[in-house]
């Protein structure tokens, strides 16, 4: 079993990519997207009752403790350890198998993910992960930037 704390803190560097505006909430819609983010499968009906449950009122948003709910009820279910997932996820943008993705994919994928970040935000955050200014994000880069390490 994976702790804890390394397993929330993928959640919470989920969260916070979702929450731009830092509200706190992240809209039920997206909690789909950051599992498929991290790599882990899901029941596409389990995860509408689980949200249902969290988002009683059915406004559409959930808070970081009702998301790390429904996520978890998920990751619960096999016990690899999160870097395994990350790694399925790095794996399915690094198509050629360089062991690294470019500025630019990543971009894609964290605009594709949330659909309010503007230009500047994306050169914000690329800018964050590629500290070395070569481009291209290895899989180290793409970790710290999922889980904050």
């Amino acid at each position: 079993m994976v702790d804890e704390d390394e397993k929330t803190k993928v959640l919470r560097k989920a969260f916070q990519m979702f929450d731009q505006t830092k509200s706190g909430f992240i809209e039920t819609h997206k909690i789909a997207t950051i599992l498929n983010t991290i790599g882990q499968l899901f029941d596409e009906s389990e995860l509408n009752s689980l949200i249902s449950r969290n988002d009683p009122d059915k406004s559409g948003k959930v808070d970081f403790d009702s998301f790390c709910e429904i996520a978890s009820h998920f990751l619960e279910e096999d016990d690899d350890d999160p870097t395994q997932e990350l790694k399925e996820a790095f794996r399915l943008y690094d198509r050629e198998g360089n062991g690294y993705i470019t500025t630019g994919t990543l971009k894609e994928i964290l605009a594709a993910l949330d659909d309010n970040l503007n230009s500047r935000d994306l050169d914000g955050i690329i800018a964050e992960i590629d500290t070395d200014g070569s481009g291209t994000v290895d899989f180290d880069e793409f970790m710290e930037m999922m889980t904050g390490d």
